[in-house]
């Protein structure tokens, strides 16, 4: 049974390591994107798929990794690969008082809370020119130029590796306390969790992939601006709608809602163009009504109407 569950995602390492050198320039820009998000998703998940904290903060985590590389070549002319240290530092820096100060918060009052302070991150990037460069932004320099490649295989290591992390995790007694906090917190606060602690042991992990994506964008697009990078509506909705369509508590749902996510993204835009964002989140909203708990959640679901079968129910006609 082992060999059977290492058997697809060693299939798809293969294809993902070896396909995309064959591959168009627009090809494996899509495949960067996908990378990215996939970490993303990923990285939110654990925290609100698998810890039950919903935050719509997590553009702060993405907009500081970014800009870890970013101010260090601003400033001290450092080559932005170092960013890729740096970025994800700061975020884990940032995340530690955020979480400790909004942890105290449940359900809306803590998402509200990290949307206000994405918001005031967004704010203070945009207004602070002389140290953060303002809302023109920060332009860097590519560390490989116009190849793509190499930024796939870096994006691909890194969503591995929070992809790992997480499965670890969740088969760990770390995954039993943040599910436990999940279903219901006061009931595992009184079996003696310490649920404070162990949310900041999902939101640190959480805040270090999700600051890597960010310094992954930062030194392949060599700019950024707060607009994009702290951006309610395009960083930290898009990472809970990827959750949401692919399956939020499941390993493999931020996966494939991250690559449906960047397919239908891209492929709307090339079709409608501005209206694109649009027509996305409207599709999206539809996959969520019908499909409550994601595609792998309602999976069973799927198969049933395509196969035209009614669910059978026990004691009953």
């Amino acid at each position: 049974m082992a060999k059977k569950s290492w058997f697809l995602p060693a299939i798809l390492g293969i294809v993902a390591i070896a396909f995309p050198p064959f591959l168009g320039g627009y090809f494996q820009h899509l495949l960067i994107l996908m990378m990215m998000w996939i970490t993303m998703a990923t990285a939110w998940n654990l925290l609100g798929g698998y810890t039950g904290c919903v935050s719509f903060g997590h553009c702060v985590f993405f907009g500081l990794g970014a800009y870890g590389g970013g101010l260090l070549y601003l400033h001290w002319g450092i080559s932005p690969w170092w960013g890729m240290i740096a970025g994800p530092l700061l975020a884990i820096i940032a995340g530690i008082p955020i979480g400790l100060v909004t942890f105290r918060l449940r359900g809306p009052y803590f998402a509200l809370s990290m949307l206000a302070l994405g918001e005031t991150f967004r704010i203070v990037f945009t207004n602070w020119v002389s140290v953060l460069g303002g809302a023109c932004g920060i332009v860097s320099s590519r560390t490989f130029g116009v190849e793509k490649l190499p930024y796939y295989y870096i994006a691909l290591v890194i969503a591995a590796l929070s992809v790992y992390v997480v499965y670890r995790l969740m088969h760990s007694k770390y995954g039993y306390y943040f599910v436990s906090i999940r279903e219901d917190q006061d009931a595992a606060e009184g079996l003696g969790i310490p649920t404070t602690r162990y949310k900041m042991y999902a939101l640190i992990p959480s805040a270090l992939f999700t600051g890597l994506a960010g310094a992954v964008y930062m030194n392949y697009m060599a700019y950024i601006d707060p607009e994009v990078v702290f951006s309610l509506a395009g960083i930290s909705i898009m990472m809970i709608l990827a959750v949401m369509v692919g399956g939020a508590g499941t390993l493999g749902g931020p996966i494939l809602g991250a690559v449906i996510f960047v397919l239908l993204n891209e492929g709307i835009r090339a079709a409608v163009g501005p209206i694109s964002y649009l027509i996305f989140m409207v599709i999206a909203c539809l996959l969520i009504m019908f499909l409550p708990d994601g595609i792998i959640g309602d999976w069973a679901k799927i198969k049933r109407a395509f196969r035209g079968k009614k669910p059978v129910y026990v004691g009953g006609e």
